[in-house]
């Protein structure tokens, strides 16, 4: 049964409170007004006292306005009908096709429960070299892609969403810029990609508490379609807008701050999403990518801080390339082994040079002499930057490993690489010298 209450006691900002009971957190309600209504969702209980933030904001709301609870948390129509769709961060339609009202499930539950998870083997190629050779991405992972403002991770998001190997995607927009939706809708439309994919989007121009909602809309539709024994990567931009609606709720609540005003469940808060990656026992599996800018270049921020406890390693992204060195896959090691021999040797040595590589490039800023080996060297990055972290270059695993050894062949003998003899052997290309 709705339970309706005409006194509004307080209005601060975005943020209303009611005197009710029987009311849970998370419950929605409809704020009616005389401009209409607006739903609003239960955000703090503190006895009698419910705290609500009105989708809309609070403007034209007085306190005499009537508010009544619906009884349910936010709910979102899952089923086939979704795919190739746009929507909002409250479920409705953004591209101006047909609402959808049937088949509604709850959204904000509880993570799976570990019994029922299987042991991450899979890999999701990508086409992406940088991910697929050096930190491949493995089904039921969560990793966040750590970057600053001005790098191309929407550009990145989308290359992933129309090349990675899975039956389909879940786009998360959190305070987008209008141009970085319309850039994510027509990249995915041309690429063909957007009939395997449902777009939830919240613009800097909508409601904060939108922003708050997309992950979980997300999630929860993932998850159904797993259940279903779908295999969908979720791919999430931006968590650090997230994390901002967050601390502009709670400051708004007047919560008190914890390091530079972030909430104090901010750890919770990213880790009860992060932690909805699974691979389900005789079904399907999640996968999250999830976009995380870090003001100013400070790893040290809460939000990439925070996020760098609960995932399963990070993409770095620096200068328009996934850096070798900052990045991580934390399960790599699950699946790199079964792909093809040389994987596991060719992702070590090549980085081990690279590593060599930056050393003589300091050499050389500082105006030491050159060795030949230094020489080879210099001529050996240039080629792996070029053609392996370019993010441009988009080719299947095989080819990239194939290239590697082209690379390594370009500007070493064999025996400078230091990888076993037997690998030498069977993919030393044979234009080149042989052993």
């Amino acid at each position: 049964m709705q339970k309706v209450y005409s006194r509004i006691e307080s209005i601060a900002g975005n943020v209303i409170s009611v005197k009710a009971t029987g009311v849970k957190y998370g419950d929605l309600a409809q704020v009616s007004t005389s401009y209409g209504t607006s739903l609003a969702e239960v955000i703090r209980l503190n006895g009698e006292e419910v705290h609500l933030q009105v989708f809309t904001g609070g403007r034209g709301i007085s306190t005499d306005d009537e508010v009544r609870f619906l009884g349910h948390p936010m709910q979102i129509s899952c089923n086939n009908d979704l795919m190739g769709r746009i929507f909002n961060g409250s479920g409705e339609p953004r591209d101006k096709g047909p609402a959808l009202t049937e088949d509604k499930i709850e959204i904000g539950g509880p993570s799976v429960n570990p019994a029922k998870r299987i042991i991450p083997r899979n890999m999701i190629r990508t086409g992406i070299p940088m991910i697929d050779v050096f930190n491949s991405l493995v089904e039921s992972q969560k990793l966040p892609i750590f970057s600053v403002s001005g790098e191309p991770y929407n550009e990145l998001l989308a290359r992933i969403a129309m090349q990675a190997e899975v039956d389909m995607i879940i786009l998360g927009g959190m305070g987008l810029k209008y141009d970085d939706y319309l850039f994510f809708k027509d990249t995915l439309e041309e690429g063909g990609a957007l009939n395997r994919t449902i777009f939830f989007v919240h613009t800097a121009a909508d409601p904060i508490v939108e922003c708050l909602l997309v992950p979980d809309i997300s999630l929860a539709v993932a998850e159904q379609f797993a259940l279903e024994g779908k295999k969908v990567l979720v791919l999430l931009t931006d968590m650090t807008n997230f994390a901002d609606a967050m601390k502009e709720i709670s400051i708004t609540m007047e919560q008190v701050p914890s390091n530079r005003g972030y909430p104090g469940d901010l750890y919770s808060q990213l880790a009860s999403r992060y932690e909805k990656a699974v691979d389900f026992e005789g079904a399907g599996s999640i996968t999250i990518l999830g976009v995380t800018t870090m003001p100013g270049d400070d790893v040290t921020h809460p939000v990439p801080d925070n996020t760098g406890y609960i995932t399963e390693g990070q993409y770095y992204l620096k200068n328009g390339r996934i850096e070798p060195f900052g990045s991580l896959s934390r399960l790599k090691q699950q699946v790199n082994g079964k792909t093809r021999d040389d994987h596991r040797a060719v992702m070590d040595g090549m980085i081990k040079l690279y590593a060599a590589y930056l050393e003589s490039v300091e050499k050389k800023s500082m105006g030491f002499q050159m060795s030949d080996w230094d020489n080879k060297l210099l001529t050996y990055g240039g080629l792996f930057e070029s053609q392996m972290m370019d993010l441009t270059v988009n080719i299947p695993l095989e080819e990239a490993l194939d290239k590697g050894w082209e690379i390594l062949a370009e500007a070493f003998t064999p025996e400078e690489t230091g990888l076993k003899t037997e690998l030498l052997n069977k993919f030393w290309p044979k234009s080149k010298e042989n052993i």
